[in-house]
């Protein structure tokens, strides 16, 4: 059955709560040279009219995201990608976009024309392949108009046209992704049946209208998935939330904007974390994050600082990631900092030229390409952290948001 619209989801808009977020779906992207029909089997493998089809070559332009369900794997993002092989200006452009999809992709296929066997452009996307460790299927489409032999031994042969052999394509596709015996937690593993948490969530002028945020709808359901009570509250009304209660909360979850205010009214005897900092946890960063923090206390004047964004949405006088974060780090830091910003989809590819990466807690990412960020900034020997951990660092109260977790005890700096 096919789900809510990608870019519907990516730019964050308001969302039916059976839809799954783009971030949470294994992202299967598809590769080929022009004219090897990608489009043509992306819409027999969707059942929909997807991708615009046509002889002409490099008619796909642009990246073509489609949810959907496919079972076994439960909810996907299919992606059709322009062709590798395309040339000129725009078609090195094109190519640029199809080797960036390979940042999110969990896995890949890589659709051949039959008539032409393998090319050089296909070896190559192989070598990617194995080199970023995606699982991938060959398959070599358009066998109805070869002649008749036998099948390839390393992929499968299918007709898009006829839509021969698409349900087997679908159930080796499905076969690529090994489900997680440990699913990841945002919360719930941290807390027992009928424990209360405290959702802190400030209502102004960068809230979306007449929704919450993706963060702290996930950190509700898994919280209720726990057999937990959870009591939520703006930021204005904590305290005296928290006189009336009755009992003490086994945590207090608040948006990062208003972590001063909130840690100055909630006890010491209660935990206190940020969405953000249970989502650096959830996409698997949160160390890396914790021990790039500390690089603050080095910036100097001159130096160049990243503040990295994964999702598009429309800026407010107030935004977070461009207004609030740099103002709070030249007040830390009292250095003439270059604040440099990038959001969505881009990302740069040289990340050498800078001291510091702040990003988001990554919810409109998926898990691959949250990664692929992490590492490159490993690899670029740049430290990396995000939203809610600079926050709590710049406030002194780094150590305290993260007691829930004491593992992390051996690399919190302050």
């Amino acid at each position: 059955m096919i789900s809510a619209n990608y870019k519907t989801l990516e730019k964050g808009e308001n969302m039916g709560l059976n839809n799954t977020p783009s971030s949470e779906r294994i992202h299967i992207g598809f590769f080929g040279c022009r004219n090897a029909g990608k489009s043509s089997l992306v819409n027999a493998i969707t059942d929909q009219e997807l991708s615009v089809v046509s002889e002409i070559k490099g008619t796909t332009t642009d990246p073509v995201y489609k949810s959907m369900e496919l079972l076994p794997l439960g909810p996907v993002v299919i992606i059709d990608t322009p062709g590798m092989d395309d040339h000129g200006f725009l078609g090195e452009k094109r190519v640029k976009k199809t080797r960036q999809i390979l940042n999110k992709t969990d896995c890949a296929v890589l659709v051949m024309d039959s008539t032409l066997g393998k090319t050089e452009a296909e070896e190559e996307m192989i070598t990617l392949f194995k080199e970023r460790n995606i699982p991938y299927i060959l398959v070599y489409n358009k066998w109805d108009t070869v002649s008749q032999g036998e099948e390839p031994s390393d992929g499968i042969a299918v007709s898009a046209t006829n839509r021969w052999q698409i349900e087997l394509l679908k159930e080796r596709i499905g076969g690529l992704i090994k489900k997680e015996e440990n699913e990841r937690r945002i919360v719930g593993d941290l807390i027992k049946p009928y424990d209360l948490v405290v959702l802190v969530i400030p209502i102004d002028e960068s809230a979306p209208k007449g929704r919450l945020i993706l963060p702290q709808q996930q950190t509700i359901r898994d919280i209720l998935e726990a057999g937990g009570i959870t009591v939520t509250v703006r930021d204005t009304e904590l305290e005296e939330t928290l006189s009336r209660l009755g009992q003490k909360p086994a945590l207090v979850i608040t948006d990062s904007q208003a972590f001063k205010q909130v840690s100055r009214v909630t006890p010491l005897d209660m935990k206190l974390t940020s969405f953000s900092i249970l989502m650096a946890r959830y996409k698997g960063f949160l160390e890396t994050a914790v021990k790039g923090v500390a690089e603050i206390d080095q910036l100097q004047d001159g130096d160049r600082v990243l503040i990295a964004e994964g999702c598009t949405h429309h800026r407010q006088c107030n935004d977070i990631g461009t207004v609030k974060i740099p103002g709070w780090l030249k007040q830390y830091t009292d250095k003439e900092l270059i604040i440099e910003t990038s959001s969505g989809r881009d990302f740069p590819e040289d990340l050498s030229p800078y001291s510091l990466i702040i990003h988001c807690g990554g919810c409109m990412l998926n898990e691959k390409e949250v990664e692929y960020r992490r590492k490159s900034a490993i690899d670029a020997e740049v430290p990396f952290t995000n939203y809610g951990i600079t926050i709590a660092y710049m406030q002194g109260i780094l150590k305290r948001s993260l007691e829930i977790l004491p593992q992390l005890e051996a690399v919190i700096k302050k």
